[in-house]
């Protein structure tokens, strides 16, 4: 077996001479908008009224970018942006040559999951919908977006694995001629299948009428998987060297024992109800 040599250039074009387009921000987009159209076939096969999917998707739009934004920089680069607090907010580089465009180049995934939930909590706050029955919908579909954000950064030759010691394996070769774990990859393929496992949940109408379970799956399942695949995973700053878990699986502990603690308060409330009747 020999290792796939991965040399893609991560600009498709640039617009007007000045803006990049990018895999990145393309395979986010389409991620997105496959997720919204999902979501809205959901929302038709189980006579859900659409009147607010459009404020829904925009609230999660919004969520996603600010939370997954801000969740790099206060997680994994805060002693940089405390310094440069406009480049959190503004995609350009600042510098003695001027301000140069580079997008948006740092977003956690657990920043992103932090934005969502905050922005659903605004979203029901104005429509009075249960935030859990929502949580359960949305749900299903998240892994869809999230699998094209890591298709956006094996495009970018980024947030890759360690040495596979190996035949085996991806050698990125912007940064080496090592073949390593296509970590990119493991965790995109897992988000599929916890679609997957979610979709047939949901179209079965398994736990139908137990608001917040497939939500509770969804966090064991994501994070879960996120936390396994992060030994694999090459530390994404200096400081994680020193520790005994990184950064995204300390961070993906609080959202597994939340979805435990989610199905467990839920079971035993349906128990009870099924023990008065």
């Amino acid at each position: 077996m020999e290792p796939i040599y991965w040399n893609v250039n991560p600009e498709i074009t640039t617009l007007f001479g000045v803006f990049p387009l990018k895999y990145y921000g393309l395979l986010f987009v389409i991620g997105l908008l496959l997720s919204y159209a999902v979501l809205k076939k959901i929302f038709i096969t189980e006579n859900i009224s659409l009147k607010n999917l459009d404020t829904l998707a925009n609230y999660i739009f919004v969520g996603t970018l600010v939370g997954a934004r801000l969740g790099h920089c206060l997680f994994y680069d805060f002693e940089y942006f405390s310094q440069h607090l406009l480049e959190i907010f503004l995609p350009f580089k600042i510098s003695s040559d001027g301000w140069n465009f580079t997008g948006f180049t740092g977003l956690a995934s657990h920043g992103g999951a932090i934005g969502i939930l905050i922005a659903i909590s605004f979203f029901i706050k104005k429509t009075k919908l249960p935030f859990l029955w929502i949580m359960d919908k949305t749900a299903i579909v998240i892994p869809i977006g999230c699998a094209f954000i890591r298709f956006g950064n094996f495009m970018n030759s980024e947030i890759y694995g360690k040495p596979t010691n190996s035949n085996y394996g991806v050698v990125f070769m912007k940064d080496d001629l090592i073949a390593r774990h296509p970590t990119q990859l493991y965790e995109a393929f897992s988000f599929l299948t916890i679609f997957a496992i979610l979709w047939f949940i949901n179209k079965k109408k398994i736990f139908f009428n137990q608001n917040g379970v497939v939500f509770g799956i969804f966090l064991i399942l994501m994070f879960s998987a996120r936390f396994i695949i992060e030994f694999s995973k090459e530390n994404q700053v200096a400081f994680e060297d020193s520790l005994v878990l990184n950064m995204g699986q300390m961070l993906s502990i609080p959202f597994i024992v939340a979805g435990t603690i989610l199905i467990i308060l839920k079971i035993k409330k349906t128990e009870v109800v099924t023990s008065q009747t």
